[in-house]
């Protein structure tokens, strides 16, 4: 098939977040402004200092969120380990890692399932995914199973948006966003991008255990219509990659409006993920922080819903409806 020839695929109401030469020109010409930042640079996401290694490895029971890195979590549910976005790269681009991964690769249980959610090289990282203990199924967005077959990864189910899979009691449901994607000059959008729901069905009468993650997205319709759809419990939003607005604000939500998403899902509680681990944008993790701190005050929001995870931290999770 020729290149031209592919499919495309689309943001909902064909939001368009293509940016020209000029763009970058103008984002350049901003970025010597970025000096007064170097020491906010050098503050760090904080480490929690003990990891529970020896709970993740045995856990079959409690459903638990441990924030890695980044988008990278490690999630425990239905007796399932399941990773998001699995990046335990020390480089991105020209760019070290700003803070280790909160579980090293040799502390983590074996990995059940691996959820993708789309082809950008800090969400989708090959040598990680080879190095992850067990012999994961990966749950991909459609248009990516060629290149995960080229890679030598074979145990694949690629998913469209609102498509499900199910393992066990576990139900996994690949949902929109509002994003991009490409990995070369030739393969822009030829693969999709979204967010996963997770969601089990709890011991209390009708209820379920529902995690959901956003993966990378601006701020869009689609939240609320997640919302409709699922109750959610646990929201792992973005917080970082925002500036400078003007350019990105289409394909990354600011702080302000991931807490935004975070009422129009009408979830119960927010993890605050996709800041701290690589230097993406101009925002800082200080700034990314403090204006989601700032923005959750204005609004009055209850404190406890707010989980700002350490690295390496282990929430154990209930149903919180």
């Amino acid at each position: 098939m020729r290149r031209n020839a592919r499919k495309r695929y689309r943001n909902l109401d064909n939001i368009k977040n293509k940016k020209t030469w000029l763009d970058l020109a103008k984002w350049t010409r901003y970025r010597p402004n970025r000096r007064y930042k170097r020491k906010e640079w050098m503050l760090r996401v904080p480490q929690t200092h003990q990891v529970e290694k020896a709970f993740l490895r045995s856990n079959r029971n409690e459903t638990t969120i441990s924030w890695i890195g980044h988008s990278t979590f490690l999630v425990q549910i239905g007796g399932l380990n399941i990773v998001t976005d699995p990046v335990w790269a020390n480089l991105m681009g020209f760019g070290k890692r700003l803070t280790p991964p909160g579980i090293a690769l040799s502390d983590m249980p074996p990995v059940d399932i691996v959820l993708i959610s789309h082809g950008h090289y800090d969400h989708l990282h090959f040598p990680s995914l080879r190095r992850l203990p067990g012999n994961p199924l990966f749950l991909i967005p459609e248009g990516l199973q060629s290149l995960f077959y080229k890679k030598g990864l074979q145990r694949v189910e690629q998913c469209s948006w609102w498509e499900r899979k199910k393992w066990g009691d576990v139900e996994f449901v690949f949902v929109p966003a509002q994003h991009w994607s490409k990995r070369t000059l030739w393969d822009r959008d030829t693969s999709h991008w979204g967010g996963w729901v997770i969601r089990k069905r709890s011991t209390e009468p009708g209820g379920y255990v529902t995690i959901y993650f956003a993966g990378d997205s601006g701020y869009f319709r689609g939240f609320r219509e997640i919302g409709r759809r699922f109750d959610i419990d646990y929201a792992l939003l973005p917080i970082g990659a925002f500036k400078p607005e003007w350019f990105n604000h289409l394909e990354h939500v600011s702080p302000e409006q991931a807490v935004r998403a975070y009422l129009d899902l009408g979830a119960s509680a927010f993890i605050p993920m996709h800041y701290g681990t690589f230097k993406l944008a101009d925002d800082t993790p200080k700034e990314a922080v403090d204006r989601l701190l700032s923005e959750w005050q204005r609004l009055d929001l209850d404190e406890s819903n707010l989980k700002l995870l350490k690295l390496g931290q282990t929430l154990r999770c209930r149903q919180l409806r």
